[in-house]
């Protein structure tokens, strides 16, 4: 149990801050205390906004000293409730947003926990290099929570999540010590790699002030194509054929439901149908190559195969940036286009990329079985076998009872997943919100050997107490 925020603590965290650096005014606190879905919201005695590693320390080391708890916060762009305080001292790492340094040559920028994602891309251009994480909410997601949840989005097929990313961290751990680990080495043998288990971990570990991250050569070809098709299957097929004919080149892989594209269009200012006809599911391709035309040749080679052998009905290929953008934010609205809507159930799961098909249909049954008002949508990463399995109500039916049916329905989903050998967090963590469902899921071996780990380095559970095992 840890221990109520006494004045004492708060008067001392203010005095190593300064004024600038913590802040209880309710208006200023509203913005940090409310995850963007509503889903979740939280209270805090106290948000502390240090500037700097050091000041990070001093600000764990006295709620270290004196038993009280803390949640780290980035941007606040999850998705599972970790990162809303619940009486806690909110740490907030959005005053740490220098780029420390960019190397073109070592291909690797340093970058505090604060700044953003669109920020490390604007970076990394500036030196004819590009960072290949993406994900949707780019302009508020920060280098610290990515690292934290181990952030995945659009671009694993080609490049992995963000642990494949990082080449080293600095971090202040739990006791208020600070590891410097911002190493630029991509072989480094020498025992247990403590920057693994704080990626992920949720803020659980230790608080991430900085990450080494890798860079890339920009690529000077690319082709983006939206495919309408009959169904997942043929998603999957399609994907097989595109490995063949891209091999490295095909960077995204993107399944979208008939579901999800009637809520964008109709929900979302300035969407629109990507063709004239209109199909049971799509999917959105992206070809990239360092190689001029080559991405495109790619891209022409797959989507002549795939009507040949009768995998897709139609398809649009964009013939400007402008129109590639907006064939995306078909893909990247999809969430955004929900809230309108009503209660959502939203799940993140991962299967072996050759059951995503029998997963959405085992699924959509299970569901459609037990409470026909449901409406699922689909849409995800076929290329790594994460799918965002959201399930609303249908027009009509009763909202309050579609919440209270949540968890249910998540049990339900999570068996289906659970059975193909999947997992119920592909890529947003575990929070406060999946937290105890996927202690249902691991073995006691690995729940007790996390907890060893936990209770290690945080024998006081300090950090993010709410969160993980």
């Amino acid at each position: 149990m840890n221990a109520p925020v006494s004045a004492d603590v708060i008067s001392r965290l203010k005095a190593v801050l300064g004024e600038a650096g913590w802040s209880d005014d309710p208006q200023r606190l509203a913005l940090h205390l409310i995850e963007w879905r509503d889903r979740w919201s939280g209270t805090t005695p106290l948000m502390v906004m240090p500037a700097s590693t050091a000041e990070v320390a001093a600000v764990v080391g006295v709620c270290a000293a004196s038993g009280v708890a803390i949640t780290p916060q980035g941007g606040n762009t999850g998705l599972v409730g970790g990162q809303i305080p619940q009486g806690e001292i909110l740490l907030s790492l959005e005053r740490m947003r220098s780029v420390r340094d960019i190397d073109a040559f070592d291909d690797v920028i340093v970058a505090e926990a604060g700044v953003t994602l669109a920020a490390v891309h604007e970076a990394a251009e500036a030196v004819n290099r590009r960072f290949p994480l993406s994900v949707a909410s780019e302009g508020s997601a920060t280098v610290g929570g990515l690292v934290s949840t181990n952030a995945g989005g659009t671009a694993v097929l080609r490049y992995g999540n963000m642990r494949e990313q990082v080449l080293g961290l600095e971090a202040v751990l739990p006791n208020g010590e600070i590891w410097n680990g911002l190493k630029r080495l991509r072989k480094d043998n020498t025992g247990y790699d403590l920057k693994q288990l704080l990626i992920g971990a949720e803020g659980t570990l230790g608080v991430v002030t900085a990450a080494s991250l890798k860079l890339y050569p920009r690529l000077v070809s690319r082709a983006v194509a939206f495919v309408g098709l009959r169904s997942p299957q043929d998603a999957i097929r399609l994907l097989a054929r595109g490995k063949e004919t891209a091999g490295g080149g095909l960077e995204a892989f993107e399944l979208i439901s008939r579901a999800g594209m009637d809520l964008v269009v109709r929900n979302v200012p300035d969407q629109r149908e990507p063709m004239e006809s209109r199909h049971a599911w799509y999917v959105l391709i992206e070809t990239a190559s360092a190689e001029p035309g080559a991405a495109e040749a790619a891209m022409e080679r797959l989507l002549a195969a795939a009507l040949e052998a009768d995998l897709i009905q139609d398809a649009v290929v964009a013939q400007t940036d402008a129109q590639a953008k907006a064939l995306w934010a078909l893909r990247e609205n999809q969430s955004a286009a929900q809230k309108t809507e009503g209660v959502a159930w939203k799940h993140d799961v991962s299967v072996p990329v050759s059951r995503i098909a029998d997963f959405i249909t085992a699924a959509t049954a299970a569901l459609e079985q037990r409470w026909p008002e449901v409406a699922v949508t689909a849409f995800g990463h076929v290329g790594d076998g994460n799918i965002h399995y959201d399930v609303l109500a249908r027009p009509g039916a009763d909202q309050a009872l579609h919440a209270q049916r949540r968890d249910e329905g998540a049990h339900i989903v999570h068996e289906i997943v659970a059975g193909m050998g999947g997992s119920i967090s592909a890529e947003h963590g575990l929070g406060t919100m999946k937290t105890a469902e996927a202690a249902h899921y691991k073995s006691a071996v690995e729940l007790a050997a996390q907890r060893s780990v936990r209770a290690a380095l945080d024998p006081g559970r300090i950090m993010n107490p709410r969160v993980l095992f």
